[in-house]
């Protein structure tokens, strides 16, 4: 089974399928979407960018069709707010007329309406667990009679401390029902979740979730601290698509933002100290080619989803070895071709060795013809050579 004609989805579905030009499954939507139409528990991994997203909604949509329209049967999870508006957007897309909306439940905005649509009854509530544990507490939802929940991006979940609010969640579900849980790695916690949540899951792990896809080029560049801003400019005066740059701190990434403003570039930011209509207009703004660089920290690694990422720079490396992993899997999406790179300097090129340890890969190291020194903030494609790696002791390239 490789079509989504070939599922045993409504009409009504497949013409929303369809009409999306959603036409050939995914390895993990062909394997996980069909235990999930049968009811199954499914605990999935796999490399961010394979379409999880579809591999829970199409089951979902499919349930919700004779479910009771104001009782909340469906629950979906998710770590961060932009995640959960990218995955009700994708939601309201692919329902129809037969299925009713989803209710919206983050924090950072005003929880009014939020409310409102609450007790006006949802089938679907797509959460943050922070926002929907507080709404629990005041009695302002009832998930007595929920049939399916979904964890979506677990490990991020359980990496930003929502442990605590899961657990409070489910306990107020049904025993019987079915769960669903995706996540990027499938670490102990994560494990803990699965043993105690979930029914003889059907377990579906597709490649290295350690590993970036083989669509995505990777490279880095070893410069000197007062170069790195020089080396990002002109990557962005070479790149004609549209370009994600990962810096470590929020005052890094504001700065950072408003230097490339004022270079002229069409630039714009995301991290947490920004405004709900902040983010959200930055993050439409970039979906749309209207901003052509999106600076941001590690908010945006898993919660940012744009199909056409041309490239993805690393102006800070990130702490953990994981987050290069999603950060860099922000492009080459869907089978696509993407580039990674990143800008190291001082300390920081321990800091990519020890990266290149711990996931197993091999990154191609980039650098600066000395001749072009004295063309600093315009040094040019043939002045970059490839150069071999000398391996530390106890290194092993694969």
């Amino acid at each position: 089974m490789t079509a989504f004609s070939q599922l045993p989805l409504s009409a009504a579905l497949q013409q929303k399928l369809a009409a999306a030009q959603f036409l050939t499954l995914t390895p993990i939507q062909e394997r996980a979407i069909p235990p999930a139409l049968e009811g199954k528990d499914v605990i999935g991994t796999a490399q961010t960018g394979t379409g999880k997203t579809l591999a829970f909604l199409i089951p979902i949509i499919e349930t919700l069709q004779s479910a009771p329209a104001r009782q909340t049967s469906a629950l979906v999870l998710l770590p961060t707010r932009e995640l959960a508006m990218q995955v009700h957007e994708q939601y309201e897309n692919l329902r129809g007329k037969a299925v009713p909306k989803a209710a919206l439940v983050i924090g950072g905005v005003s929880e009014k309406a939020q409310i409102q649509v609450l007790r006006a009854g949802s089938s679907l509530i797509i959460a943050t667990p922070g926002r929907l544990q507080d709404f629990i507490t005041r009695k302002l939802v009832d998930l007595r009679n929920v049939k399916v929940l979904v964890l979506d991006e677990a490990d991020r979940m359980l990496d930003m401390g929502f442990l605590p609010a899961i657990r409070r969640i489910v306990s107020v579900l049904p025993t019987r029902r079915q769960t669903l849980c995706f996540s990027a790695t499938l670490e102990q916690s994560v494990a803990g979740l699965v043993h105690d949540y979930m029914r003889e899951p059907v377990r579906v792990a597709l490649g290295s979730v350690l590993k970036p896809a083989e669509s995505v080029q990777l490279q880095a560049f070893e410069v000197r601290p007062a170069e790195k801003l020089d080396v990002l400019r002109q990557l962005l005066y070479e790149e004609k698509g549209q370009t994600l740059v990962f810096a470590r701190t929020k005052r890094g990434a504001q700065r950072l933002a408003k230097e490339l403003e004022r270079d002229g570039f069409a630039a714009t930011m995301i991290h947490g100290d920004r405004t709900q209509a902040q983010r959200n207009g930055a993050l439409s703004g970039f979906q749309e080619g209207r901003f052509q660089v999106l600076v941001a920290t590690d908010i945006a690694s898993r919660g940012l989803h744009v199909d056409d990422v041309a490239h993805v720079i690393n102006y800070d490396l990130p702490k953990m070895a994981e987050d290069f992993i999603h950060r860099v899997g922000r492009t080459g999406r869907a089978g696509s071709q993407g580039r990674a790179s990143s800008l190291v300097a001082g300390a920081e090129v321990l800091e990519l060795r020890q990266i290149e340890r711990t996931l197993q890969l091999r990154i191609e190291r980039k650098q600066v013809d000395p001749s072009a020194d004295d063309r600093p903030k315009r040094f040019i494609q043939n002045t970059l050579q490839t150069r071999t790696l000398i391996a530390l002791p106890g290194e092993v390239f694969v």
